[in-house]
Formats: structure tokens, sequence, C-alpha cells
């Protein structure tokens, strides 16, 4: 009896054939093994932020250099670095909060997220990430408080 072959695409449990990554994801991860190659060699990541966020188009750009200003003045502690590719604010190494565009992986919002380094908890259950569609005064206001919460 000979062996059957089966295919080289994996199936899920309803039968449909699963593609794996996207293009975006995989380039996301390929940015991170960038740079997790590059910050051995290197200690300052702002250039690296503000060379992202150049790269967005409107209206993330200008809601990315706000909060990039704002994370700053908010939580002098965090240093900035990339992160998967996006903007990111981190205290010893590790990524308190972070930037997502929303071309990053083609969605209809921007993101304000924040790792579990992050001290935001509140009992059981709690947000770690924020969609923004612009930042008024009053949003700028809350992603203040909520950035020193989080790194309290």
């Amino acid at each position: 009896m000979k062996d059957t072959q089966k295919s080289a695409r994996a199936t899920t449990a309803r039968g449909k054939t699963s593609t794996g990554f996207t293009d975006e994801e995989r380039a996301a991860m390929k940015e991170r093994a960038r740079e997790l190659k590059t910050e051995a060699g290197k200690a300052g990541g702002e250039a690296d932020v503000l060379a992202k966020i150049a790269e967005m188009a409107e209206p993330d750009r200008t809601m990315a250099e706000r909060l990039h200003a704002l994370i700053k003045a908010s939580a002098p502690a965090l240093s900035p670095r990339t992160w998967y590719g996006m903007p990111a604010y981190a205290r010893d190494g590790k990524v308190v909060c972070f930037f997502q565009s929303a071309q990053k992986f083609k969605s209809r919002y921007a993101t304000l997220g924040f790792s579990d380094e992050a001290h935001l908890d509140e009992g059981t259950m709690w947000p770690t990430a924020y969609a923004l569609t612009e930042l008024t005064a009053a949003d700028e206001a809350r992603i203040s408080a909520l950035v020193k919460k989080a790194t309290s």
C-alpha cells in the first residue's frame, strides 16, 4: 500500500484553508527582528521613533507626533524606541505603551496600546488599548493621566 501525501497547507477545525500570517504581520515580524539586532549595537531610539512617525500618513502622523510629545512630558522616565516597527516607550528595556497607526494593519483607526508592564490594573478587568481617530484636549488629558498611572 502506498502512503498518501497530505497537502502542505494547514486546515482549520472547520475545514477552511489557513494562509498563515498576512503580509503586514510578516513585515512587522521582520522589523522586530531588525530592531533586536540593532538594539544590541546602539543606545538611542528616539531618532528611530521620529523616523517611523515621519513615514506615517496623515492624520496618524500628527497624532503620533502629539502623542510622542505628550508621553515624553507625562513620563520622562520612559525611553522612546521602536517595537515591531511602531513608536513605543519603554522602562528598563520593556515596552510600556506604543502607538499603532491605522495603516500598520489596514485598520480604520489608530491605536494607543499598553503592555502588561503598564500599571493600569482596575479590579479584574481593564482596557489595554484605545482606538484613536483624532486627539482632542480631553483625550490628551486622559492619555496623560493613563501614561502617568501606567508608569507609577
